[in-house]
């Protein structure tokens, strides 16, 4: 079997995480994480909460996974959340067509930064056929398909809404709020993990590409003009970048630059991206990445989204292709400033001034007693046009009459009407719409990346073992916890111990069957990294046996001092050191 397949084999025999409701066939894309599968992702979850949001000093919110249309409407979700799709002329089965071109094109890396239209010639021009009947698909035409799931609020279909395809827009359209709790000042970062849905075509890869997911998503707000992120806290931070330039080349690869080297060269063009580059490291490290199958993967001018200047993606390397884990971007006020246009809330923050400023304001008093007769109903629609004007070209009303122009129409107004006058103002700030920074990270593909990395074979014993290299803190059992016999008072014993160990806050497994032995084996193939055995000579000198997972070296300690042995292994002690 692959590295993927034998990953799938344990993480389903394990309970790690295993196709959704097989009773009734299974439904692609829907996966449920068994009993140590959903320990291993809480833990991954509180590390990234325990970075980014307790380190950081962030907030943190929880906000609904349905939401109405408007929100899909201003974010733009409802016209370019598409992927291409391709339907079988022969057996009707639909496929993502940029992936049929990734897995048929050897050359071929990112088919989703392609055009409809040239994906088609791709598929024409291979002779590319039907995953399924083996029809040739050469003529077909690829359309675009919304990945969101829409729903009903309500009874009847007055009020539609769609499940949340990202958690971001949960943040951002709680914006006015949620500046109240920052006191309105910038910088302020707004966290949220939970889950989100998208109606992928062809789910495929096991935790990959799924139609329900949990993120776990920042949102930095900032004043573009005066916050800077701290670079010089991860200045020696070590990238390993590929960037557009190396995606290009012949023979380009991955260079590594420090998070400074990277900025100052322009590689990374944002600092704020660069920072948050830097300041991940630390996580994926925490939680077990292999960093020698990490990169982070500079977006083409193609596939960046479309409120983007500068895009990352963490990736890393999975049964010899690479995935996305995490995307970087630096998202402007797009996000704010399209809410504030459509809901007419404010989404901005008042700037104060370091002094007062005296500025000149064009400002217009439109005479409605010669507007209402002359104009009728539109008269509000044409004095709310005219203030707008005068904010934006004062030069408009240099003449004898000014026209604006209301849903499609044009009205000329004389400009003595509209109470037309350049006033000096003094103002002691200015309101301004932040932008965004967003680290946003896919806790399924990292709980994926994290088994697949740790996943190895050795010999113990004479005998194979296969085991899980998990970080002490990120494994679902800290300690195993076994009777050598199940008799003589061992069992009891043990069972105490357990106890005791729980009440000091570890995740606790006790087994008693099978010989020790396998039991180990049991327990480093689920990524425990320590057991104690409790045995006849615990009776005697009240001591137990610890054993590491990974050097199978082990050491006796009092029980009495179990606990802090091993909080002390947790934190990087050695049994040496105990």
């Amino acid at each position: 079997m692959s590295e993927l397949e034998t990953l799938t084999e344990l993480a389903k025999r394990r309970g790690f995480f295993f196709s959704s409701n097989e009773a009734y066939g299974g439904t692609a894309g829907f996966y449920t994480y068994g009993p140590e599968g959903a320990a291993l992702k809480r833990n991954l979850e509180d590390i990234w909460r325990d970075i980014f949001v307790r380190e950081l000093g962030n907030m943190e919110l929880e906000a609904p996974t349905v939401m109405p249309e408007a929100v899909f409407e201003a974010s733009g979700h409802l016209d370019g959340f598409d992927d291409m799709i391709i339907e079988c002329p022969e057996c009707g089965a639909t496929h993502r067509a940029d992936h049929l071109v990734e897995d048929e094109i050897e050359d071929i890396e990112d088919a989703e930064a392609y055009e409809p239209t040239e994906v088609a010639e791709l598929i024409a021009t291979h002779h590319i056929e039907c995953p399924s009947c083996g029809e040739s698909l050469a003529g077909e035409s690829v359309e675009e398909f919304n990945l969101m799931f829409g729903t009903n609020i309500g009874p009847g279909s007055s009020a539609p809404g769609y499940l949340r395809p990202e958690t971001a827009q949960g943040i951002f359209v709680e914006f006015p709020r949620l500046k109240e709790y920052a006191r309105n000042k910038l910088p302020f970062g707004v966290a949220q993990i939970g889950r989100a849905y998208r109606n992928e075509i062809s789910p495929r890869r096991a935790l990959v590409r799924v139609r329900e997911f949990t993120q776990a998503e920042l949102e930095h707000f900032i004043d573009p003009e005066r916050d800077e992120p701290p670079i010089d806290r991860v200045a020696d931070v070590e990238l390993p970048l590929y960037s557009v330039a190396n995606q290009n080349a012949e023979n380009g690869g991955v260079e590594t630059y420090t998070v400074a080297e990277a900025v100052d060269s322009g590689i990374i063009e944002s600092e704020w991206v660069a920072y948050y580059l830097g300041r991940s490291m630390d996580f994926y490290e925490r939680i077990g990445i292999d960093m020698d199958r990490f990169r982070y993967r500079q977006h083409l001018p193609g596939e960046r989204a479309h409120y983007a200047a500068d895009c990352w993606d963490a990736e890393t390397e999975l049964g010899g292709s690479w995935v996305e884990v995490t995307g970087f971007a630096y998202r402007s006020d797009y996000d704010l400033s399209k809410h504030g246009d459509y809901s007419k809330e404010e989404f901005t923050l008042f700037r104060q001034y370091d002094e007062p400023k005296t500025v000149e304001r064009a400002t217009v008093d439109p005479d409605m007693s010669y507007l209402g007769p002359e104009f009728g109903g539109a008269a509000g629609d044409i004095a709310a046009a005219l203030e707008s004007l005068a904010g934006r070209d004062r030069s408009a009303f240099d003449g004898d009459e000014v026209t604006v122009e209301v849903d499609g129409d044009e009205y000329t107004v004389p400009v003595e009407r509209t109470g037309f006058a350049v006033e000096e103002q003094t103002e002691a700030g200015e309101h301004i719409t932040p932008h965004v920074v967003e680290p946003s990270f896919g806790v399924g593909r990292l709980v994926y990346s994290v088994l697949v990395h740790s996943h190895g074979t050795d010999t113990v014993d004479d005998e194979e073992r296969t085991y899980l290299d998990l970080p002490a803190e990120l494994a679902p059992t800290t300690v195993a916890v076994f009777p050598l016999m199940t008799k003589d008072g061992l069992d009891d014993r043990a069972r105490e111990v357990s106890e005791t160990l729980r009440e000091a806050g570890f995740e606790v497994a006790y087994d008693d069957t099978g010989n020790i032995g396998r039991r180990y084996r049991r327990q480093d193939e689920v990524g425990t990294p320590y057991c104690v055995t409790v045995d006849y000579e615990t009776q005697e000198d009240g001591t137990v046996t610890i054993r590491e997972r990974d050097s199978t070296d082990q050491t006796r300690v009092p029980v009495e001092g179990l606990p802090a042995a091993i909080a002390e292994l947790v934190d990087g002690a050695t049994l040496a050191e105990l």
